[in-house]
């Protein structure tokens, strides 16, 4: 596909001449991370940035290139720690979760260096997915060419972008808010597509004359590639079961009808109708999994062979051990949980050196964040120097049986916030509401089989709200009862017959 229109590149002068960028200090080390036999330091080498989306590491400059999600292009200088614009893609439409998402830096030994740009526009009331490729020279964006365009939403629009060993393009496609494109396997949303670097459909594609690699998709955040070739990416799930995934051609990955592990009846029974590929890892309540790099470096011995992944919900960079094969995941370790903030992307140097982003601007803050220096680039890499603070990896937290308040934390409190206040025109307020107080069985019902486009208390929200019947009927029954009796709500007690009444 050849689209005439393209985006407008504001020049960099006329963009910010305003701006003025002074050199950075050295940056202090905030934590040593001990782990086993080896110190790792952790700096923040960039600061007061908006919402970083993606990195991408510069050889040519020893410099990191980021994408903002409004739709700046920035370069970070990993000698100096300066930050210099690169360009707006004025295209580039911003609402919640779109924008400027995820990018490709492909630097051939021979030939020119490209970069790969995913983003959300709008024309009228049509929202797309773009995918573009951009000559990139010595810091400078010229030649775009566009080279697919497919229906985008005001979510789920994926958006990760790699160009893998085979010197194919990989794009990590969201389901667009669909219940029927992630299994249409003629669509191309909720998918993994494999295109040349023009954009053409390569001849040894799966399908013949399709870009469509592997399906059954809902958003992926992450995607990512080891040194023997295999792909992963990370995905988040509705209510439950975030994903990692193993990436095979003409694999069917479930989303709608299952979501992650094959454990309940109904999902077996539809794998063994029609074979579908299970995650190596999910996560339920969910972590809000989000980008995912592979470590095979000897810099940090403990994570070789690991996948790095940074987290939205809980906060956290998690340490993913691989089997010896890459195909199993065998332990699971979490770094500064619910300390930095939200965490949106990661990168490993080829020397070892690790960079990831926060994203603590963006549409949905945890309690704590912004900082006043947010959003920021951080370091961690090999040191000898251990006078910082020392933090050390912990073990997941495992599983147990929660009461209403640890319910709520662990399923509502990234949406409706810890103080039930939720989000302006996004998630309702749960304090002295109307729908929460008033009739114990619509508030059941929701709570059980989710809410599309609702209003509450006369506000509509447009952010849906996922089924939670996967929760036992004591867990309802508990999670409502704290929410009637919090955030300043005082009504009488929902009892389990109402639960089952409501099923």
């Amino acid at each position: 596909m050849r689209l005439a229109a393209l985006p407008v590149l504001l020049s960099v002068a006329a963009l910010f001449a305003s701006c003025h960028i002074e050199k950075k200090k050295e940056p202090p080390v905030l934590n040593t991370i001990q782990l086993g036999q080896t110190a790792v330091s952790l700096t923040r080498v960039a600061d007061h940035l908006e919402v970083p989306w993606d990195l991408e590491y510069d050889r040519k400059a020893h410099a990191i290139l980021f994408s903002e999600i409004a739709g700046v292009i920035k370069r970070l200088d990993l000698n100096t720690h300066r930050v210099s614009p690169v360009a707006r893609i004025t295209e580039v439409y911003h609402q919640r979760t779109t924008g400027l998402l995820g990018m490709a830096l492909y630097q051939p030994e021979q030939g020119p260096d490209f970069l790969f740009l995913s983003y959300t526009s709008k024309t009228g009331d049509s929202i797309y997915s773009n995918l573009l490729r951009y000559t990139y020279n010595n810091g400078k964006l010229e030649a775009p060419l566009r080279l697919l365009r497919i229906p985008g939403s005001t979510g789920h629009n994926g958006s990760r972008v790699m160009v893998a060993k085979d010197q194919k393009i990989y794009w990590a496609t969201g389901d667009a808010a669909s219940d029927t494109f992630a299994q249409d396997s003629t669509a191309l949303n909720g998918k993994i597509l494999r295109l040349n670097l023009d954009g053409s459909i390569p001849k040894d594609n799966p399908i013949p004359n399709s870009y469509v690699y592997a399906w059954g998709f809902r958003n992926m955040q992450g995607l990512t590639q080891s040194e023997s070739g295999t792909i992963y990416t990370s995905e988040h799930g509705d209510a439950i079961e975030d994903e990692i995934n193993l990436i095979s051609p003409l694999q069917n990955y479930g989303w709608p009808q299952i979501e992650g592990k094959h454990d309940t009846e109904k999902e077996i029974a539809i794998a063994k109708k029609s074979p579908r590929t299970e995650p190596v890892r999910s996560w339920t309540p969910v972590i809000a999994p989000a980008g995912l790099a592979y470590y095979g470096a000897d810099a940090i011995p403990e994570w070789k062979n690991s996948l790095l992944l940074t987290t939205l919900k809980s906060q956290s960079l998690r340490i993913l051990h691989l089997s010896a094969n890459g195909q199993q995941i065998t332990d699971e370790a979490v770094l500064f949980s619910n300390y930095l903030g939200r965490l949106r992307s990661v990168l490993v140097l080829p020397d070892g050196t690790v960079y990831f982003c926060t994203s603590n601007r963006d549409w949905n803050p945890q309690k704590g964040f912004p900082k006043s220096y947010d959003d920021g680039i951080y370091c961690l890499q090999k040191t000898t120097d251990t006078t910082a603070p020392v933090l050390r990896p912990q073990k997941p937290a495992a599983a147990q049986n929660l009461s209403g308040k640890a319910l709520y934390a662990s399923y509502c409190a990234s949406c409706h916030k810890t103080d039930g206040k939720g989000l302006l025109n996004t998630f309702p307020s749960l304090a002295g509401s109307r729908l929460v107080n008033g009739d114990k069985n619509k508030l059941v019902h929701i709570l059980l089989h989710g809410a599309s486009g609702n209003a509450s208390d006369g506000v509509h929200y447009d952010a849906s709200m996922p089924a939670f019947a996967f929760l036992k009927d004591e867990e309802i029954r508990v999670l409502t009862n704290y929410i009637r009796s919090n955030f300043g709500n005082a009504s009488d007690t929902i009892t389990l017959e109402t639960v089952k009444n409501n099923r």
